[in-house]
């Protein structure tokens, strides 16, 4: 599972935000407000992925107490990068 943060860093990274004309490929600049509203409809899913992984520590991590919340956290979101 990506995090919003992930998404939003992989969405500015993309190439979806490059353009075709006269079957030249162009880039076009994202904006500062394209960003800030991509980041904004991301907002409630951060919420629900928080939410989420509370649970998830909540019911594995907290009770199983060998496991620290960076080994929930990598073993939630399957991520070596933060």
């Amino acid at each position: 599972m990506k995090t919003p943060m992930k998404e939003l860093f992989d969405w500015i990274s993309d190439n979806s935000h490059k353009s075709m004309y006269d079957g030249k490929l162009f880039s076009t600049e994202l904006s500062i407000t394209d960003i800030l509203r991509k980041a904004e409809s991301l907002l409630e899913k951060e919420k629900e992925v928080m939410q989420d992984f509370a649970t998830d520590y909540e019911r594995e991590c907290r009770i199983n107490l060998e496991r620290s919340i960076e080994k929930c956290w990598d073993k939630t979101f399957k991520t070596k990068e933060r």
